[in-house]
């Protein structure tokens, strides 16, 4: 890639713990993945910008200054997004020939849109000069999501794929922004991420309609407690005024106030290399995105219990936002290769056709380097 000025890297993230609670204003921990995309960049002097990649045969070019004519298109549509809020932040924009290579595999729940839009921004960033500011650009990359994505999501994903840290997860509070690097010490376990090979489509699922059930659950409690975000609220509060909620609202609301009390727990279990006690808030987790809030499957749900019926597997649940997508297991780490040997041969059983199991480590964020 020697015709290119700069490679820009931004990282695919895995949530070990905290699904479904962004938000609502609650802390989580992603960490940042060495499944990457990558975009070679270089300016061009003009007012286009070209866009090529090396797993699709489309090419586009994008007048920078009629952005909004690409907003349909499958793929330069996150593009075209994050150009034209890069520019509307009054960023400049320069005209660019941009190639692409995702390694994030797409509809996994390992957040490639995310890196696709982290990857982009940076890119603009660096060919007009600036050093990228990655919870700036993981914010305008929430944005593009929204606007021009069409999905409803938290800050999470962008953050995650912005502002890794090799080595650590991130306890991130996603009301405030406030970001605390927990390392990752498994001791005798392995994180191991397995896909269920059922793409999900985070638009067409029900994403957007669990959002809504939550901020309804959010607008009821409100009127009898003084909180601002889901995520405030306690479970003993949530008890107590369960009679304020439908019964369907009620589960998403348990899910996420209980979701918020493992993620703390979480923490307290990595400080102290607790993966006994991990791995049990990894399978409480997946029971309650199964039965509350209702955003697995039967793909999810027979991948992870087949991983926690493996004797070497302490805990398992889906990550990401569900309706297929990935598990995330916690497994003796020499039993590794037995653990996925038998996920693959029972899921096939179950299902009727393969899983893929990803080895990856956990890598820093935005990565710029010149070529």
């Amino acid at each position: 890639m020697n015709n290119y000025q700069y490679k820009v890297t931004a990282s695919g993230r895995v949530n070990l713990i905290g699904e479904h609670i962004d938000y609502c204003g609650g802390k989580v921990m992603p960490c940042a993945l060495s499944l990457v995309t990558t975009v070679y960049v270089r300016e061009n002097g003009s007012q286009i910008i070209n866009l090529s990649w090396t797993t699709l045969p489309d090419k586009v070019s994008m007048d920078i200054n009629r952005l909004e004519e690409y907003k349909s298109h499958k793929y330069a549509k996150y593009f075209a997004g994050c150009a034209s809020l890069w520019k509307s932040a009054g960023h400049q924009l320069k005209g660019c020939d941009m190639l692409i290579d995702c390694k994030v595999p797409f509809g996994s729940g390992l957040s490639s849109s995310a890196s696709i839009e982290v990857s982009a921004l940076a890119a603009f960033a660096v060919i007009a000069g600036e050093t990228p500011n990655p919870v700036e650009i993981a914010l305008l990359a929430q944005k593009a999501e929204h606007e021009y994505a069409g999905v409803n999501c938290g800050i999470m994903d962008q953050y995650a794929s912005a502002c890794g840290r090799a080595g650590h997860a991130m306890l991130l509070d996603c009301k405030t922004l406030d970001c605390v690097y927990v390392p990752v010490n498994t001791g005798d376990y392995s994180i191991v991420i397995i896909n269920s090979n059922k793409p999900h489509n985070l638009v067409e699922s029900r994403y957007n309609e669990r959002r809504e059930e939550t901020e309804l659950a959010l607008k009821l409690l409100s009127s009898k407690l003084n909180v601002t975000c889901l995520a405030e609220v306690k479970p003993c509060e949530l008890e107590a005024h369960k009679s304020l909620l439908p019964p369907t609202v009620y589960k998403r609301a348990k899910h996420v106030v209980e979701e918020c009390e493992r993620v703390h727990l979480a923490e307290i279990a990595m400080r102290n290399k607790d993966m006994v006690q991990f791995g049990k808030l990894l399978n409480a987790s997946h029971a309650s995105l199964s039965e509350l809030y209702e955003v697995t499957g039967k793909e999810l749900d027979a991948l992870a219990h087949i991983a926690q019926s493996h004797p070497a597997c302490i805990g398992s649940r889906m990550t990401g936002g569900g309706f297929g997508g990935c598990t995330v297991s916690l497994v003796k780490t020499d039993a590794v290769d037995d653990f996925k040997q038998h996920v693959v041969r029972e899921y096939k059983k179950q299902i009727g056709y393969d899983a893929v199991c990803y080895d990856t480590d956990i890598n820093d964020g935005i990565v710029v380097t010149k070529c």
